[in-house]
């Protein structure tokens, strides 16, 4: 407080408004949190407790919690400015399409691709340029509707959130597009990868109003992360 004279005045530092940043439960949680480390966010001890329900922590920064949800809400919540930073695969970015992201960053993490897979017996004689209809089972309807639609083939598309390579053995779907990593799983189910899609890769995102109205504190996080990424290239 400062006195000039009778008159009084008081000076109060307001805390900064709470931040939250939406992480992916799963492979993709374990490649992020180097990155987070490195930009110097620690999340609470419970966070890494797997007895622990909690799906909201506290980290080393007062303002800053973070949320651990699944990949494809990862997306909902940012974009919808429940949270302000988020991590998630371009999978779910193409998928949803949302324009209140903004994805700034290749993290360079998460790498797979997206591919569409059928039986063995029948992809060694199929040929996916002869296709004019085809059903499919995945999780990811409106990225695999764009895709066929780009060469003009029709795709009717079955929603399965997961258990994709036992859509066709189930007579469900007798095609599948999903994630490939290492291409183990389709060979375990009888499954040999017919089309490549997209290279996946996650990316930081950052709802659009957020950075337009906190521009100084959300722009500095995206220069960290930017700093740390290109330190591990």
């Amino acid at each position: 407080m400062y006195t000039s004279g009778f008159i009084c005045w008081s000076f109060q530092v307001s805390a900064p408004d709470p931040l939250v940043i939406a992480l992916p439960k799963g492979r993709i949680l374990d490649e992020a949190m180097p990155l987070l480390k490195g930009v110097g966010i620690l999340p609470e001890p419970a966070f890494d407790d797997p007895n622990s329900r909690l799906l909201r922590f506290a980290t080393n920064h007062a303002h800053i919690s973070i949320i651990r949800v699944r990949s494809f809400d990862v997306a909902t919540f940012v974009a919808f400015g429940a949270a302000h930073l988020g991590i998630a695969g371009n999978d779910v970015l193409m998928e949803f399409d949302y324009p209140e992201l903004y994805a700034p960053l290749d993290l360079g993490i998460g790498k797979c691709r997206l591919a569409v897979a059928e039986p063995c017996e029948l992809g060694e004689s199929d040929n996916p340029k002869r296709w004019s209809h085809v059903t499919v089972a995945t999780k990811y309807p409106q990225l695999t509707k764009r895709h066929f639609a780009t060469r003009g083939v029709q795709a009717e598309c079955i929603k399965l959130n997961g258990a994709m390579e036992l859509a066709p053995s189930l007579g469900l779907a007798r095609r599948i597009v999903d994630l490939v990593s290492s291409g183990a799983t389709l060979k375990a189910n009888g499954l040999v990868e017919v089309e490549h899609i997209a290279d996946i890769t996650s990316r930081l995102i950052v709802n659009r109003a957020a950075l337009k109205t906190r521009p100084d504190e959300l722009g500095g996080w995206i220069e960290k992360f930017r700093t740390e990424v290109s330190r591990g290239a």
